[in-house]
């Protein structure tokens, strides 16, 4: 009873299958972890550029503010020479601090140097600021300094007795404070992926705590957010989709039992009363017919259920090659032949049936369009009177393929007409099994039309016969 309960209830009742599920999978990224990540790179990205174009405009800037105040203290300084043999006393007294101070003879000997020794230091009349002050006045460079072996940045102006004074600051030194601001910025940069760790988990949280709770038994319920309310719909769709089918395959696997344990009752009973020595001689050949007609009635049952299997196999996967490929099929020719093969057990019931019409092409499966044509003549005949008909007629109709099957039978109440291409659904005329059959032939033409796009049709007044029709698409 209890496998019964959880089979209706679709749920899993190993709980370890589930876990040993998860342990096999692979692992992803985490939603927090993708956020992190989106965040991370995107705060670093902005921190960088940020950082190199300020680092740019902050050096630029520096070398410029250099170049200014060293012409301004050039200019300053020359205020306090006299141009005579004093002028090396007075700048051996000047305080410079960090800026280089050299004089420069008209020749371009170094006369003063505030950090090298003249003595080994070389001409410097070849230098760019040196010759541009001896030439115009005031000069400067940005240049590799061959004594130091710095880059720097270099102003030079004339003195009245036409010697030059020059100073120079080291242009790494007038971007030191840029560096100090990259380390200042790294650290911001770590902070911020810092936050970006703690937010991505926060917002990961949030959004995610209302999808994991909900519940796919009912998806419904559990519903926060409009932007996943076509997920919770799909969930839904499937949920009552696997109810469904789980449901069909309970009551498919519950009417064929029933279907196979009568007619093996009837081969048990009829073969025992023939082993024990019961049966009459004279009655042997009767139970070995009733065997044969019950195992022939199996064999029916389990190539329809077969076939019916394919179909939804088919359907299910959208795979149409389970049933082979498809070709041009003379409708036509499938109504006259199946007619043929019926005959005679027409005549044995006394029903009389006929196949006419014009050759219509459907592109389809032979075997499946043979099946559907057969099981609605097999049906129209047993479910006929003595001196009753059966009419097959084929024709092109706005230039679709055309078949119907008139009978002159009983006909099917308006009530039942609904249910007669279900499963193994009987008419209460019929549930004695006295018109044999499997229960699943009209299903079977069922899916069958539907597999080739064909609209089915039914018309049925009860004592006036039925008519079924099967419009296929045009070709």
């Amino acid at each position: 009873m209890s496998e019964q309960t959880g089979a209706e209830k679709g749920i899993d009742q190993d709980p370890t299958r589930g876990q040993e599920k998860r342990q096999k999978a692979p692992s992803r990224p985490s939603l927090a972890r993708r956020f992190f990540i989106a965040l991370s790179a995107i705060a670093a990205v902005a921190a960088i550029a940020v950082l190199l174009c300020s680092s740019l405009i902050y050096q630029s800037v520096t070398v410029d503010d250099a170049g200014r105040m060293l012409e301004s203290e050039c200019r300053v300084v020359c205020a306090s020479l006299r141009g005579d043999d004093t002028d090396v006393m007075r700048l051996t007294a000047f305080d410079s601090g960090d800026v280089r101070v050299t004089l420069v003879g008209t020749d371009g000997t170094v006369l003063y140097d505030n950090q090298n020794s003249v003595a080994s230091m070389p001409n410097h009349a070849d230098r760019p600021e040196i010759a541009e002050a001896l030439a115009d006045g005031t000069g400067s460079a940005e240049r590799d300094s061959e004594t130091s072996g710095y880059v720097s940045v270099y102003r030079a102006i004339r003195l009245a007795n036409g010697n030059v004074l020059r100073l120079a600051v080291d242009r790494d030194g007038a971007a030191a404070a840029v560096r100090h601001d990259l380390l200042l910025v790294c650290a911001v940069v770590l902070v911020i992926i810092a936050v970006c760790w703690a937010a991505s988990r926060l917002v990961a949280d949030r959004l995610v705590s209302p999808i994991l709770a909900i519940d796919p038994a009912e998806p419904d319920a559990a519903v926060t957010y409009v932007e996943i309310e076509p997920l919770v719909e799909r969930i839904s769709e499937q949920v009552e989709e696997l109810r469904g089918a789980d449901l069909m395959r309970r009551e498919f696997t519950s009417n064929v039992t029933h279907e196979l344990k009568t007619p093996l009752s009837s081969i048990s009973g009829a073969s025992e009363l023939i082993r024990d020595g019961i049966a009459r001689p004279e009655d042997v050949p009767e139970f070995a017919g009733r065997i044969y007609d019950e195992a022939h009635h199996m064999t029916e049952l389990v190539n329809d259920i077969l076939t019916l299997s394919k179909l939804d196999e088919s359907e299910r996967s959208g795979d149409a090659s389970l049933l082979g490929a498809p070709e041009p099929v003379n409708l036509l020719h499938v109504a006259r032949e199946v007619a043929t093969r019926l005959a005679p057990v027409a005549e044995k019931t006394g029903v009389s049936i006929t196949a006419a019409g014009e050759a219509c092409v459907v592109q389809g499966y032979p075997r499946l369009l043979d099946e559907l044509v057969y099981n609605l003549c097999d049906n129209a005949i047993r479910y006929n009177h003595e001196g009753g008909w059966v009419d097959v007629s084929v024709s092109l109709e706005d230039e679709c393929p055309l078949l119907v099957v008139a009978d002159s039978g009983s006909g099917i109440p308006a009530e039942q007409q609904a249910k007669v291409f279900e499963r193994f659904y009987r008419g209460e005329q019929s549930r004695s099994r006295e018109t044999g059959g499997t229960g699943l032939g009209l299903a079977i033409v069922k899916h069958a039309a539907t597999l080739h796009g064909a609209a089915l049709t039914l018309d049925s007044e009860p004592g006036h016969g039925t008519t079924v029709c099967v419009r296929f698409p045009g070709q």
